[in-house]
């Protein structure tokens, strides 16, 4: 009796969780990802006993990674007949990931794992199952955390692998169930040996070349010298991250609305709103407005959502890029994101030329233009790349604002003869969809300003300029 309470411990741990997590919802069917080895095993013959109580059809996916030539092949061959065995249907498939790597250039592990996901999306489409379930154990979520943590990867790292999650993926996404979170390694491999399942050992995961292994291997007992309930210790920081992570969520929902809004595939922020949110809610929109963009969150880490908070700083016009073609724009009244330069420059179309009233003011689409006519010792204000001061009277005394043509040529301030418009564009990093929105300011003669960057040398306040007039561009509208 005590031997049958024991083999049942594993059972009703894996019940548990998915009762608790709500991880299968009694429809359709589930694939069971299954490597041969102790955890994966455990995994599908533990489904295997629950699937009547739990209404649930299973089905088992087995891919070969070609990486280990005739174990590979003793793996999925034994996939195949424990699968027979307990009455589970079973797709077995080959696929050349080292052929896979070479063409994508990426890392052994990456290439594996793009190509196993890309495996399992294909079978649950093809077999009809809403989720998959992985044989991930306490051991493997300890492991995660610890990488995440080398990696840098910022609070949401620290929760470690979650009970149900969605893999995002170039080529799709898939929701994973992970129902032996509560089993240890040691536990996993006990149940296989009383169930006399004799499952597969992957001698891959003896390299010290992945960096998982070089955790599991040896940082690991390293910490544990340290601490010996190390492991308690970072899934107690799990659970805090969890729990925190959970209430930052909730008040992303509740002030979203407030602060950002989708357009196409940028979002907009309004930068009166969003300066005003403590930085724990803004470091998480950023993510979960990336994650939306990209579709997952794979080269993006937590150093690049510091690059973000420093940047909200940063003076209208400015930009920084980031991985996957993202684009970060700050204007005067908002912040943009996203991949299409085009939607993120921070200047509107300009159709049309434009003439402007001196002094005064000028409305134009997009624009409110401020001319002021001072002496030089009255130069005086808020110096930016939208603020210009130029003399007067080398000015001509009128003004028009327009896009850029072709052949325009000026005379940047500091620079001793003219160049093309389009080459100083191109030296000032300037991006091509942006260029034909850039306002230049123009006398009859010359342009005098490539607003935003550079006034003409030719116009220049000097110490015998007698009249300065002094131009101010802003946002018209979000």
């Amino acid at each position: 009796m005590a031997k049958a309470r024991a083999e049942m411990i594993p059972e009703q741990k894996v019940l548990r969780l998915i009762q608790e997590q709500h991880l299968v919802s009694g429809r359709g069917k589930l694939l069971v990802a299954v490597s041969g080895g102790p955890d994966s095993v455990c995994l599908l013959h533990i489904l295997v006993k629950l699937r009547k109580g739990l209404g649930i059809k299973l089905h088992t996916a087995h891919l070969n990674h070609q990486l280990r030539d005739t174990e590979s092949d003793t793996d999925a061959r034994y996939v195949a007949e424990l699968a027979k065995r307990l009455e589970v249907p079973v797709t077995v498939e080959s696929h050349d990931v080292k052929a896979y790597r070479a063409q994508h250039h990426v890392s052994l592990e990456e290439a594996a794992r793009e190509v196993r996901y890309a495996f399992l999306v294909r079978v649950a489409g093809l077999v009809g199952a809403e989720q998959v379930a992985v044989g991930h154990t306490i051991n493997d979520h300890v492991e995660t955390i610890l990488m995440h943590l080398i990696r840098g990867s910022g609070t949401r790292g620290l929760r470690g692998l979650l009970p149900i999650s969605q893999w995002q993926f170039t080529g799709g996404n898939l929701t994973v169930i992970r129902p032996l979170l509560t089993l240890s390694r040691e536990e996993t491999a006990a149940y296989c040996r009383e169930q006399r399942l004799d499952p597969r050992t992957d001698t891959s995961n003896l390299s010290p070349e992945p960096l998982r292994n070089r955790i599991r291997h040896q940082l690991l007992p390293q910490l544990q010298s340290y601490n010996p309930q190390v492991a308690e210790a970072l899934l107690r920081t799990a659970r805090i991250a969890t729990d925190d992570l959970a209430f930052i969520d909730a008040e992303l929902v509740r002030l979203w609305e407030k602060v950002a809004r989708r357009q196409g595939n940028t979002f907009i922020f309004d930068k009166k709103n969003f300066t005003a949110l403590p930085s724990a809610l803004k470091r998480n929109i950023f993510r979960a407005s990336i994650e939306a963009i990209l579709g997952n969150l794979k080269d993006i880490e937590a150093g690049h959502i510091e690059d973000l908070m420093e940047a909200l700083d940063m003076t209208a016009g400015k930009s920084i890029v980031l991985p996957e073609g993202l684009i970060f724009t700050i204007e005067y009244n908002r912040y943009l994101l996203g991949t299409d330069e085009a939607d993120l420059s921070p200047f509107p179309v300009l159709e049309h030329e434009y003439e402007l009233k001196i002094p005064g003011k000028t409305s134009i689409p997009g624009w409110e233009i401020k001319a002021d006519i001072a002496s030089p010792p009255d130069m005086s204000g808020k110096h930016d790349e939208f603020t210009a001061y130029f003399d007067y009277d080398k000015t001509d005394h009128q003004l028009t604002v327009r896009r850029r043509h072709p052949g325009d040529r000026f005379q940047p301030l500091g620079m001793g003869q003219p160049k093309k418009l389009n080459e100083f564009m191109i030296d000032a990093r300037i991006p091509r969809a942006w260029r034909g929105r850039i306002p230049i300011v123009v006398s009859p003669e010359q342009i005098i300003w490539v607003v935003g960057w550079r006034i003409d040398e030719r116009v220049r306040v000097t110490d015998n300029t007698k009249n300065v007039i002094c131009l101010k561009f802003k946002r018209s509208q979000l």
